[in-house]
């Protein structure tokens, strides 16, 4: 199973992956025998065969308006993660985007509405949470940390009235402090973003990030099997380390 993780979608912001990268993508696998599944449905329920999970960090008006259009051509459904108070907001920023903000590249920071993700639950689309403001989970106190998790589920389930299953955790961190919450707040799967692909339990899916940058040499490097053999294994961080001194999903949210 390969989960990949994009974020925004736009032609000219660096800071996503354009249209015809992504229908590429997307294409090369369904090409190469994979099917696509949401995330729940393929981690609790993993269908036989080769399996393609599309995901999309924080619930960006491109992915109703780019992403979907292109999905929807080539047959399959995605998953998107929102973080729920900026739902329907005129900007969406933490750390790590925040620098866009002022730039003529904000508006790419705007979120969908209730009613945009309504359009892609009608679709088939699996809409999860990325808590509610989008922290550093690993971070902050028990309180607070009950809140986000809870909170966002919550929200989700009354605004779609749709179960909310899944979630992703911001920046791609978790620990099993964070672990052990998001199980409490009734979460049954949740995804991280991290250098290693082993996967250590339902509550702990990693994803391989796509950035601009990944073109089609380095994406079918990336979703290789025996890529994906090896960053499943503890030789890989330190193949990581002798090779690099940043991690090359630099963009994480």
């Amino acid at each position: 199973m390969i989960v990949l993780c994009y974020h925004g979608i736009s032609d000219t912001w660096s800071g996503a992956v354009r249209p015809d990268s992504l229908e590429w993508q997307i294409r090369h696998l369904l090409d190469h025998g994979y099917r696509a599944a949401s995330f729940a449905e393929a981690v609790l329920h993993p269908p036989a065969g080769r399996t393609v999970v599309i995901t999309f960090d924080d619930g960006y008006r491109s992915v109703v308006e780019d992403a979907f259009p292109v999905l929807e051509r080539l047959g399959v459904r995605g998953t998107v993660f929102v973080p729920t108070r900026f739902v329907g907001a005129e900007v969406a920023a933490w750390p790590g985007t925040d620098c866009w903000l002022g730039t003529g590249f904000e508006h790419e920071l705007t979120p969908m509405t209730w009613d945009q993700l309504g359009i892609l639950r009608d679709a088939g689309w699996e809409i999860g949470s990325h808590t509610a403001t989008h922290p550093h989970l690993i971070r902050v106190d028990d309180e607070r940390l009950g809140d986000e998790l809870a909170g966002s589920r919550s929200a989700i389930e009354h605004e779609l009235g749709v179960p909310c299953r899944s979630l992703a955790y911001p920046y791609g961190e978790a620990d099993a402090r964070v672990e052990r919450a998001a199980a409490t707040a009734g979460f049954e799967a949740a995804c991280t973003l991290t250098d290693s692909l082993s996967a250590p339990s339902p509550l702990a899916c990693p994803r391989v990030g796509v950035f601009r940058h990944d073109g089609p040499i380095r994406f079918r490097a990336k979703v290789s099997p025996v890529t994906m053999r090896l960053r499943s294994t503890p030789w890989w961080r330190l193949l990581r380390r002798e090779h690099s001194d940043t991690p090359d999903e630099s963009y994480r949210s």
